[in-house]
């Protein structure tokens, strides 16, 4: 990241001299907890090492002039006056965030500066949270307030929600703000506790595989999956009243009472009950250092999500398979929404040459796309970025 931080400073000092100060906050991959956010449920992400960037400095009157390296272009606003952009859509972001922190009543200062980031869009790995967090963490450390890290997660949220209109889950903005090295972040989607999870993980890298294959299904269909599990929630209430989400559903419960199902909110059904029982095993299996454990689960999540959730892909289902054919890969998995993105797999740090050999050459062979591949630990979430 030196690289890119000593070209983001020059690039500050080209347009507006002086010396800034640089925020930086990361994109995410979920290790196992797909669909199950919106269930109520619980999810598993780490923070990876691509991440947003924001060079800047504070301004004396209300106005927000920034440039985004990625997209060469400029965009700026006062924050008296927060509306949407359809030109420099990047920047509703920024000014999604500054409407919530406004409503929270913070004092907020007028900013100048440059943005950079190298979390792909559009690819699974949650570019747009980290430039909520990075935009949020731009204002705090120039504004000299605190904010709680939950907190803030939320408010990143509701910006998402309310300025851009895309009713995303918490565990996005979660991870970004609260990531820890060498850590997997533990997330209750209903009451919002979290826990830092050591990954224990020595010898092992994950690597995250981009099939470059359009997501353009995603949105509608997850709009389906979401409707046939509350479907599924209203049957099985006849005979668990107590319910309110396929979250409070135990994987015995769900056989003694899934033959009020139809066929496919059963389906849909089983595999959240048993992806939020693999989560909690996983959590177990990371505790106990058995990542030979933790890697099947992987592997259960991602049969679970291929044929009772549908939302896997041909060419998702290629790299999995090419990847779980490389000795030395102990699970791999779908990550994201699906239709579509990216997988993620456990690799030992010594295998990483041979998997990527193979699953690219493979990959290639059955599809006729060029994967992306990137290489991650677990890494801390947003921050300053120290001289």
């Amino acid at each position: 990241m030196n690289d890119r931080v000593t070209k983001i400073r020059k690039a500050f000092k080209e347009r507006f001299s002086g010396s800034p100060v640089v925020v930086r906050a990361p994109g995410r991959v979920n290790l196992i907890g797909e669909h199950t956010d919106y269930n109520d449920g619980y999810v598993l992400p780490v923070a990876i090492n691509r991440d947003v960037l924001f060079a800047v400095r504070a301004r004396a009157d209300r106005m927000v002039d920034l440039y985004s390296l990625n997209f060469q272009a400029r965009a700026s606003f006062s924050l008296d006056q927060l509306e949407p952009d359809k030109e420099q859509s990047w920047s509703n972001y920024v000014r999604g965030v500054a409407q919530q922190l406004l409503r929270e009543g913070l004092p907020l200062t007028g900013m100048e500066g440059v943005v950079e980031g190298n979390v792909p869009i559009a690819s699974g790995l949650s570019s747009s949270a980290a430039m909520e967090v990075a935009a949020l963490m731009a204002f705090q450390t120039l504004g000299g307030w605190e904010m709680d890290g939950a907190k803030a997660a939320l408010l990143c949220q509701r910006a998402e929600h309310e300025f851009l209109g895309v009713r995303v889950g918490i565990m996005d903005q979660f991870i970004s703000r609260l990531g820890k090295r060498d850590h997997a972040l533990f997330i209750d989607c209903r009451t919002l506790e979290y826990e830092a999870i050591p990954l224990n993980a020595r010898g092992y890298v994950l690597m995250i595989a981009d099939s470059r294959q359009s997501r353009e299904l995603a949105g509608s269909e997850y709009n389906v999956r979401r409707a046939q599990c509350e479907e599924a929630v209203t049957a099985l209430q006849a005979g668990l009243p107590a319910i309110r989400a396929l979250r409070d559903v135990t994987p015995a419960l769900f056989l003694q009472q899934n033959w009020r199902l139809e066929t496919v909110p059963g389906r849909r059904a089983r595999h959240v009950v048993s992806e939020d029982d693999r989560v909690l095993r996983a959590v177990a299996a990371l505790k106990g250092r058995r990542l030979e454990e933790f890697g099947a689960l992987m592997n259960e999540s991602h049969e679970s999500l291929r044929f009772d959730y549908e939302v896997s892909s041909r060419e998702l289902n290629v790299l999995v398979g090419a990847a779980r054919q490389v000795e030395g890969c102990a699970g791999s998995r779908l990550t994201g929404a699906g239709f579509g993105g990216c997988t993620v797999s456990l690799v030992r740090e010594e295998a990483t040459g041979e998997f990527e050999r193979h699953v690219r050459e493979l990959y290639q062979r059955e599809t006729g796309r060029e994967p992306i591949f990137y290489t991650s630990a677990a890494e801390d979430g947003a921050g300053v970025v120290q001289e």
